[in-house]
């Protein structure tokens, strides 16, 4: 233990650390964190170090280090999954099947996790060396507490952080001798709040066409974004949203699309007064 979380804790120091298993490497980050830390936000404590370590080692971080977090991801992601399906199925007996699978996927797609690694700090102590990767995710820690827990396509979340979460429940799983019980404690307390049915959010394009279709309202989309990074909609020949979001069209897009639903609504409960 001791060795291990010494590798962490010198981190910031640019000096090669050397392992348990007389291993070194040098130091690419600037933090000062240790295992421990993970353990203590997870509450629970590693066995098997090792496998911890693996958790947080992205496959970019140096050559001569051996194992990623790859393998736990996918052993993560199976359990999680498994796991989510069965509190779910009995929370609630009367869902239908469609309905159970997307309160599934909500609480265990890319946005859900990467917030969960955001939120928990858990981002601090992945190991990479993908050079744009540091400032896709401070842009992410900055910008998820202002969209709702469900937000639906309206933030860009970095896939490797909902890669490490998917790779910590692995890696509690293994360390746990396989424990269903002590992996899913882990999954409820990083995925708090669990969405539920009742605040389960619906995609904002699928609304603003609902709305309008519902209404006679015509619907244009005014797309500038290779020049502006900014998507335009128009309803009923009116301005009525726009989004931006300079890194990706869709995420633009989506974003119009809930600045143009929530005007409309606005309007529509404006006029029904």
């Amino acid at each position: 233990m001791e060795e291990i979380t010494e590798q962490f804790q010198k981190l910031n120091t640019g000096k090669s650390v050397v392992l348990g298993d007389g291993e070194d490497f040098e130091a690419e980050t600037s933090s000062s964190l240790s295992l421990e830390e993970v353990e203590k936000i997870i509450e629970y404590s590693f066995k098997n170090k090792r496998l911890l370590e693996e958790a947080y080692t992205d496959h970019s971080y140096k050559k001569g280090v051996e194992g990623s977090y790859e393998r736990l991801e996918y052993l993560g992601d199976s359990i999680l999954n498994c796991v989510m399906a069965t509190q779910q199925f009995d929370l609630y007996p009367d869902l239908p099947p469609g309905e159970l699978t997307q309160l599934r996927s909500a609480n265990v797609c890319t946005e859900k996790l990467a917030r969960a690694a955001a939120q928990h700090g858990l981002y601090r102590f992945l190991r990479h060396n993908k050079p744009m990767l540091d400032a896709q995710i401070e842009e992410f820690v900055k910008t998820e507490p202002n969209y709702p827990p469900s937000s639906v396509g309206l933030i860009d979340a970095p896939k490797t952080l909902a890669n490490i979460v998917e790779s910590t429940i692995g890696a509690v799983y293994l360390d746990s001798d396989k424990c269903n019980k002590t992996t899913s404690k882990v999954i409820e307390k990083l995925l708090q709040p669990i969405i539920t049915p009742s605040t389960l959010a619906r995609h904002p394009v699928t609304l603003l066409y609902e709305i309008c279709q519902k209404n006679g309202f015509s619907v244009e989309v005014i797309d500038s974004w290779n020049k502006t990074g900014q998507v335009e909609i128009i309803v009923a020949n009116q301005f009525v949203g726009r989004g931006q979001y300079n890194a990706k069209k869709i995420i633009a897009y989506n974003r119009a699309a809930a600045d143009a639903y929530n005007e409309i609504v606005m309007k529509l409960n404006v006029n029904d007064g």
